[in-house]
């Protein structure tokens, strides 16, 4: 057996749901076997073409989305993607789990886990042990006997650290969500179901406040997508000018983080093409040439029009098309092992 990690898998997933309506993977009940696959590709991959240091607990992860019926993919498999991703899974459907390498990480989101689509990329989780511990803590709620512990087994010493079987129940707490957000960790997608349910209870209070809440800039940084929320709940008020702003704001982050395709936020921020006009002119030589005479340091324009073509580029998911100048631009930032890493393809 090569070096790597060996795995306890069964059949392909099934879709169930939780007392509280959230969607959970569960398990047909298949005979299990046995599959090995070695995780070390991908480390290396991050080590020398990422040009960072790969998660601790990379390996269990991948061995958890193996077993959970999902199929591991090379970290160099990157055509049609984002090229800041590194992919680790795909799904049934296609849906592709994936480490963000950010080129300049914000504090706390060195390598979050992400979905990743035609316009950019969902936050799963920040950090691989965050989403490991969701995802077993899943699956204690959905295990009605002691057979089903496929993904505790995957997980080997490292879900033995970040959680232990059973104490979902023993918390006590009627609701996962709010299990998650108390012992596990923040997730957009459970904090915007939290919001939610607070409509359909009619306490809209409740949800503006947890809506604001989401957009605190230390919880998801980097990331647009709470503005993008926070500004569809306030159209859900009728609250039309504070949700236009609340897009614009969204807007001043990558679009690739809106978690949506960007018309939708540019329909509630008001915009036309202008912002898409405006920095197509910024990425052009004329654009950079008005940027160094305003005093902008070099490596500093060369960054930005990088972020202006990932931007532009989510419009249609045409990632592949600018791959080249992106690459040279993060060379003339000063950012080499980012330009390699954006350029490497299978």
């Amino acid at each position: 057996m090569r070096a790597g990690v060996a795995g306890i898998v069964n059949g392909g997933p099934t879709l169930t749901f939780s007392a509280t309506g959230s969607r959970l993977r569960s398990f047909s009940p298949r005979r299990l076997q046995v599959r090995c696959f070695s995780s070390s590709g991908h480390i290396s991959f991050i080590k020398e073409i990422a040009g960072t240091q790969p998660p601790e607990h990379l390996h269990q992860l991948l061995n958890v989305l193996q077993s959970k019926g999902e199929t591991i993919v090379s970290p160099g498999a990157r055509q049609g993607l984002i090229p800041l991703v590194v992919p680790l899974s795909k799904n049934s459907s296609g849906t592709v789990t994936a480490l963000l390498r950010w080129p300049t990480a914000p504090p706390g989101m060195e390598m979050p886990v992400v979905e990743v689509h035609d316009h950019g990329v969902w936050l799963l989780a920040k950090n691989v042990d965050q989403y490991i511990h969701r995802i077993l803590v899943e699956e204690d709620a959905l295990s009605k006997d002691e057979s089903q512990d496929v993904l505790f087994a995957a997980s080997f010493e490292a879900g033995k650290k970040l959680y232990k079987k059973g104490d979902l129940a023993e918390s006590k707490t009627r609701n996962l969500d709010v299990y998650l957000l108390k012992k596990v960790g923040l997730f957009p997608d459970v904090l915007e179901r939290k919001v939610m349910r607070h409509f359909d209870d009619g306490d809209h209070v409740s949800a503006m406040v947890t809506g604001e809440f989401y957009m605190k800039k230390d919880l998801f940084p980097g990331f647009a997508r709470p503005y993008v929320f926070n500004a569809k709940i306030l159209l859900k008020v009728g609250r039309v000018s504070e949700a236009k702003d609340a897009a614009r704001v969204a807007l001043k982050s990558p679009w690739w983080t809106l978690g949506c395709p960007y018309q939708e936020v540019a329909d509630m921020a008001q915009w036309e093409d202008e912002q898409i006009e405006y920095i197509k002119e910024k990425v052009t030589e004329e654009g950079r040439q008005e940027d160094l005479k305003k005093g902008k340091e070099p490596h500093q324009v060369a960054l930005d029009e990088a972020a202006f073509l990932l931007d532009l580029a989510s419009i249609e998911g045409s990632w592949d098309e600018c791959l080249e100048r992106v690459a040279e631009c993060y060379k003339e930032g000063g950012l080499n092992e980012i330009a390699k890493f954006v350029l490497y393809r299978d």
